[in-house]
């Protein structure tokens, strides 16, 4: 698989990522360990050099497997986790933290969890309002001074927030949520990420699963999974946006690649310092998504993607509004 760069930064990972919380959270049951592990290095094999994880995402467990699963080539991988949240005694999120302490012992415990001696890209999970940004960003330059971390990153945030860390210490990424179906950050954030030389990393680029095609009206998620509160994902709104499914459909059957291909590489050709991270529990998922690596868009293609996104107006929010309250303004 061919390499991007983040950025102006010198840190270059594989144009596709493998987002790993599903593996652990989020999505159902967690994937049985050594299935979790096989997926991880299978990802290895077949070029995909950066891996996303949190300490939120169990809480700690992903982090735990993650850093098993790469332990045999840490070296040749790019490894990002993230910090800025407390936790209760069951494990639920007990609200923000990104004071400097905590981020400092947050740090110490992914490097234990990671079985490395340093963070590749530590990303703040969402922006905390009682911190400002500059003491986030001083308390990541120190860890970068100590050699712990390599490089900041942020995640959910919005532009003056961006300025404003980046003054203090550079940011190599921004991770937030990007696809045919959440094009939002196409109005401030990428004009703003490209004058600044910072990369972007979007998550859930296929929609939470949705653009694939594999989800519709009828599908029941498993009890544990947080698709059941979103209300992009109620009944109602997915038959509304099946629409948008179908019209890629047709576009990809053109195309010869699956509704997942087109979505990631659509992603890709829109900037060449994006990294899209689909996560899937599922080795042929995963193949499918690699395969996208290698689709080239022509200019008509992409003409022909955007008169059939721009035709349909995606039903629902992205969160339900808790969660909504997080997003960085």
């Amino acid at each position: 698989m061919h390499k991007r760069r983040l950025g102006n930064s010198n840190l270059e990972v594989s144009a596709l990522g493998l987002g790993c919380m599903g593996l652990s959270y989020g999505y159902g049951p967690a994937t049985d360990k050594q299935e979790a592990i096989k997926l991880i290095r299978s990802a290895f094999e077949r070029g995909v050099t950066f891996f996303d994880t949190a300490e939120a995402y169990g809480p700690y467990k992903n982090e735990e497997l993650v850093g098993e699963a790469l332990a045999p080539f840490r070296d040749q991988v790019v490894i990002a986790t993230k910090f800025g949240f407390e936790f209760d005694a069951q494990g639920g999120q007990s609200g923000m933290n990104s004071r400097p302490e905590h981020i400092k012992e947050v740090a110490e415990a992914a490097l234990k969890r990671l079985k490395t001696d340093r963070i590749d890209l530590f990303y703040q999970h969402r922006v905390d309002p009682n911190v400002p940004i500059e003491e986030v960003a001083g308390t990541v330059k120190e860890l970068i001074r100590e050699g712990k971390v390599k490089h900041f990153g942020l995640s959910e945030a919005g532009v003056r927030t961006i300025r404003r860390a980046h003054a203090v210490q550079p940011v190599t990424a921004l991770q937030s949520e990007y696809s045919l179906w959440w094009r939002e950050p196409e109005k401030e954030i990428l004009p703003t990420l490209e004058e600044l030389g910072i990369g972007f990393v979007p998550f859930s680029p296929l929609g939470k699963g949705f653009l694939t095609g594999a989800i519709s009206e009828s599908t029941t998620f498993d009890s544990k999974d947080f698709r059941n509160v979103v209300p992009r994902f109620t009944p109602e709104a997915r038959k509304a946006n099946q629409a948008l499914v179908d019209l890629l459909g047709e576009i990809a059957a053109r195309k010869k690649v699956t509704r997942a291909q087109l979505a990631l590489a659509w992603l890709l050709a829109q900037k060449p310092w994006i990294v899209p991270i689909p996560g899937t529990t599922r080795l042929q998922r995963l193949e499918e998504n690699v395969g996208a690596a290698a689709v080239e868009l022509t200019p008509e293609e992409l003409r022909a993607i955007e008169g059939a996104v721009s035709q349909i107006p995606v039903q629902g929010e992205r969160y339900p509004a808790h969660l909504q309250a997080r997003v960085d303004r």
